[in-house]
């Protein structure tokens, strides 16, 4: 179960709008202490039931200057730099020993969530996420490293999942809630509990985003 306050730690299987869905309310960790392949194991089992596409959400720090915080930031890509890899170890036979990653966000998932907003007038950003271990957020000199290494946002989950799914041939879609900006002149200082807020106000927009991409897929 995540020790993680905002995660409830549940599976709900449902429909919305008559399509078949899982979702998980809250996440595992790495920081927590769990292994990657106890935090990527529910992308396995999704696998098994069948499921063909995948959408994640997280909060996360805005490091472009173009930035807001509340801004929707669709995920075109992520730089990896989790101090373990989720596929290390025996391969499974869900995927190739060594997965190309050219596309591991779907493009034409992308164009869909593009769409939508422009139709429901909901400003959306679009940027490469940074996947850090955390559980420290990042001090101003680490986010002006992270964007000079071509990083928009920064956060402390998502790409293992990302990763681990894209092995296994599920379409991922990625959305990320700027909760905080960091690395610019005037340092700004963060808490979960500012993180949660921002995330609270941006959700009901993300919300209509994943609703309708969902009836569309």
């Amino acid at each position: 179960m995540s020790t993680v306050e905002g995660h409830a730690g549940k599976l709900i299987f449902g429909k919305l709008d008559g399509v078949d869905i899982l979702a998980m309310q809250g996440r595992f960790h790495y920081y927590e202490g769990w292994s990657m392949k106890e935090v990527t194991f529910p992308i396995r089992v999704m696998y098994e039931l069948g499921i063909k596409t995948l959408i994640v959400s997280n909060a996360s720090g805005g490091m472009n200057d173009t930035f807001k915080i509340g801004d929707l930031m669709i995920i075109t890509d992520h730089i990896n730099l989790f101090p373990e890899h989720p596929l290390r170890g025996k391969n499974f036979p869900t995927g190739p020993r060594f997965p190309d990653m050219h596309e591991t966000y779907s493009k034409a998932l992308v164009e869909k969530a593009d769409q939508i907003a422009q139709e429901k007038g909901i400003r959306v950003v679009h940027g490469v996420y940074v996947g850090v271990q955390g559980p420290t957020f990042e001090t101003p000199a680490e986010y002006r490293m992270y964007r000079k290494l071509g990083g928009d946002a920064i956060g402390m989950s998502t790409v293992p999942e990302v990763i681990v799914a894209h092995h296994c041939g599920i379409d991922t879609f990625g959305i990320s809630v700027i909760t905080d900006l960091g690395g610019f002149d005037v340092p700004v200082a963060v808490s979960h509990e500012e993180v949660q807020v921002a995330a609270n106000r941006a959700q009901p927009l993300m919300t209509e985003i994943v609703k309708e991409l969902v009836k569309r897929i």
